[in-house]
């Protein structure tokens, strides 16, 4: 895959990343460093689960790879679509309104672990995309997808932290459309039409 596709594809999946990093820098929430280290280490370890599957079942895959890109991804970015359409709760109390108790609850290493899992999900499916690929390359395309939502989570944290409850860019529809579009571009060239 060429580096532009998987800087795109990258960014695709940090959007989740910086949605939640922003709402953790609403609340203001300790651990910044730690919630993106977790969050690019999911982001990229998770496609390497998926890739190994999908190598598994390479030979079935291959001629249809374009097509399994395809739907996975506008799959994705569809349910990340429709996830930006839902009214988003806005009624949790800021961290320094919340009792000490519940704000050290809120920010336990064992809810960020939880938060790098649910925000990483789509990224398992997407491995599957990189089958036709050399495991060396595949690589390096995890790590660049580790390091963007690195950078996309310490992003969204100060982004929260700076802009309260006032976010102009819906981030998950956003994402959601980056998706689609890799998707549709993938399709395109296995088809062989660019």
């Amino acid at each position: 895959m060429d580096l532009l596709s998987v800087i795109l594809l990258a960014v695709g999946l940090a959007m989740d990343c910086l949605a939640v990093s922003s709402m953790r820098g609403i609340q203001r929430a300790p651990r910044p460093w730690l919630m993106a280290v977790l969050f690019g280490v999911f982001q990229g370890g998770m496609p390497l689960i998926g890739y190994a599957a999908g190598f598994a079942f390479a030979t079935y895959v291959d001629r249809y790879d374009h097509w399994i890109a395809l739907v996975l991804l506008a799959l994705i970015g569809g349910k990340m679509i429709l996830e930006s359409r839902q009214p988003k709760e806005n009624s949790s109390p800021k961290a320094e309104e919340m009792p000490a108790e519940r704000r050290s609850m809120k920010s336990g290493i064992s809810e960020l672990f939880l938060l790098a899992i649910a925000t990483s999900i789509d990224a398992l499916a997407t491995g599957i995309i990189f089958v036709p690929y050399s495991f060396g390359s595949v690589l390096l395309d995890m790590a660049i997808i580790a390091i963007v939502s690195f950078l996309f989570s310490l992003l969204g944290y100060d982004a929260g932290r700076r802009a309260g409850k006032h976010l102009s860019v819906n981030v998950e529809l956003l994402g959601g459309l980056v998706l689609i579009g890799i998707g549709i571009k993938i399709f395109i060239e296995g088809m062989g039409w660019l």
